[in-house]
């Protein structure tokens, strides 16, 4: 049976804080998720991945032991079990560190028990679970990048983002409306659509939630090489 379509997930959590684990086991198994093992460092986080292979794995990035070493150890002898990495504030560092490592996803802890069963059985499906706004900030780096010529979106020549594309892909990652984007770069909604209509096309994608879709997952590919 396909993960993404299993009704009970087998999930790890990994965390330093019991109080943090209790809270996250309470909300999964709320929803359906079966709770394999809890532990409370990076080593300990390993051998029960090891010996359980669960559908998922929820890491602390500041847990004893390291999370992100744990991270990049059970994505490297576990390709097939997906991980997560769980942060008590937004960091830029940790966040390119967790991807780099192979982490499907980075969350904040403060995440709402009623989403945070939601993004998991995302990340089941191949999704990738970040903030919105950390989404937009991996954007941001990722055309920084593009522009060094570090990474290839597009082929180079005609189906190039131009700099006014970048923008608008940076304000799709927000999620910003045609109007909101439009108030923030001081031009028309038509002139928006024009925008992201030529993006799309570019990135042959069918969609606004595809094209940022496909620019996350690049990105995350990319880091994991």
């Amino acid at each position: 049976m396909d993960v993404s379509s299993r009704e009970s997930p087998r999930v790890l959590i990994a965390d330093d804080h019991l109080t943090t684990r209790v809270r996250i086991r309470l909300a999964l198994e709320k929803d359906g998720f079966i709770v394999s093992a809890e532990e409370d460092s990076g080593p300990a986080a390993v051998t029960a991945a090891l010996r359980d292979r669960p559908d998922l794995c929820l890491v602390g990035v500041d847990m004893r032991g390291g999370g992100i070493e744990a991270t990049d150890e059970i994505h490297s002898r576990l390709p097939e079990t997906h991980v997560v990495v769980l942060a008590e504030r937004r960091n830029d560092g940790d966040l390119f560190a967790a991807l780099e490592a192979g982490a499907a996803g980075y969350l904040l802890k403060e995440t709402s028990p009623a989403r945070l069963g939601a993004a998991l059985r995302g990340v089941l499906r191949g999704e990738a679970a970040l903030p919105r706004e950390l989404t937009a900030r991996l954007i941001r780096e990722f055309r920084a990048r593009a522009r060094r010529g570090e990474w290839g979106l597009v082929r180079r020549g005609e189906n190039e983002l131009t700099r006014r594309e970048w923008e608008i892909l940076d304000c799709l990652c927000e999620g910003l409306s045609t109007k909101r984007m439009a108030q923030r770069l001081f031009i028309s909604q038509t002139t928006v659509r024009r925008h992201v209509a030529s993006i799309l096309s570019k990135l042959q994608v069918p969609s606004r939630q595809a094209a940022v879709e496909l620019v996350t997952e690049r990105s995350r590919n990319l880091n994991a090489e």
